[in-house]
């Protein structure tokens, strides 16, 4: 795998055209999915923020469609690497696409969910707020992780009671790092497979109006 993915971010969409100064909310979406596909909860989270929903680097195996963060599939599926590769790319998009925000916070599905866990780990102080949704953090060390461990910022990682997605020992291992690095707010819901709920975007959105609010 390339160690310079890029993001097209003329691929990326965007909630409002002028957004210098607010709180901006970036989506990162699941394997075989796209920037369409987070957009539509854009009308379920808070006011007066800017809302960018990015398009993954890479083409899942045909016939997939949609977009991917890195591979989920055969000996290297899940690569730790990939993963920090993928977030690595993330951040150069972000470089650009948010120097006018005035706080800038992380919304990811599964696989977007652990890249957007990924990019706090190499750059502890850059996020307020990260959501996790149905994903995990990503098995290994970094060299920020004892200043993530300090910083702490504020997480929200929700998953479902019957989401047989994400293998058993990620869920495990993500239950033990995440209340180590971070400022923890777990949700575990009865009979959610691996999607989202109006009960968990009802949480989400609580959680992202402190982080705005707090951004003011």
């Amino acid at each position: 795998m390339s160690e310079e993915l890029s993001i097209d971010a003329d691929a990326t969409r965007w909630s409002i055209g002028e957004r210098a100064g607010l709180p901006l909310l970036v989506l990162l979406h699941g394997y075989g999915a796209d920037e369409h596909d987070l957009f539509g909860l854009a009308p379920f989270l808070p006011d007066d923020i800017a809302v960018a929903s990015v398009a993954a680097p890479l083409a899942p195996p045909w016939p997939m469609p949609g977009r991917s963060w890195y591979a989920i599939d055969g000996l290297n599926g899940r690569d730790p690497d990939a993963v920090t590769i993928a977030a690595r790319a993330f951040l150069r998009w972000l470089d650009i696409a948010a120097a006018d925000a005035s706080t800038v916070a992380l919304l990811g599905f599964s696989q977007g969910a652990a890249v957007a866990l990924q990019a706090m780990r190499l750059e502890p102080t850059r996020f307020d707020a990260v959501v996790a949704l149905s994903g995990y953090a990503s098995p290994g060390d970094l060299p920020d992780d004892e200043a993530l461990r300090e910083a702490r910022p504020r997480v929200f990682w929700g998953r479902g009671t019957n989401d047989d997605v994400i293998p058993a020992p990620l869920v495990a291992h993500t239950a033990v790092w995440l209340p180590d690095h971070s400022e923890l707010t777990g949700r575990v819901y009865p009979g959610l497979t691996h999607s989202i709920s109006e009960d968990e975007l009802a949480d989400v959105r609580v959680f992202l109006e402190k982080w705005r609010d707090a951004s003011r």
